[in-house]
């Protein structure tokens, strides 16, 4: 059995841009738990700086969060990368632990 997925991607968004961002991000939320292989999909603001956006996705395998970067609307939203962020977003991946084995 593969172990789910967890991908964090932190966003920072150029000055003036966070708003535009933030609903750009929020737009993909509905259409992204339609996905199959999709469990979560939680997007956070920074309460320090509103600048900075968090996404906490928990996907079924690396196989359902490539088909999901290759979603049109996945793909059009990042298209729109280069003119909203102030440098490119960070990406951890990580593994749950199951703590009953």
């Amino acid at each position: 059995m593969t172990s789910q997925l967890t991908l964090i991607a932190r966003l920072t968004a150029k000055p003036g841009t966070s708003d535009e961002l933030g609903n750009g991000l929020k737009a993909l939320i509905a259409p992204t738990l339609e996905e199959e292989g999709a469990i979560g999909y939680v997007l956070h603001r920074d309460n320090d700086d509103p600048n900075v956006w968090v996404l906490y996705e928990t996907w079924r395998s690396k196989a359902d969060l490539d088909a999901h970067f290759g979603q049109p609307y996945t793909k059009a939203m990042m298209d729109r990368f280069p003119d909203l962020l102030a440098k490119e977003m960070e990406l951890t991946f990580a593994t749950a632990i199951d703590l009953r084995s």
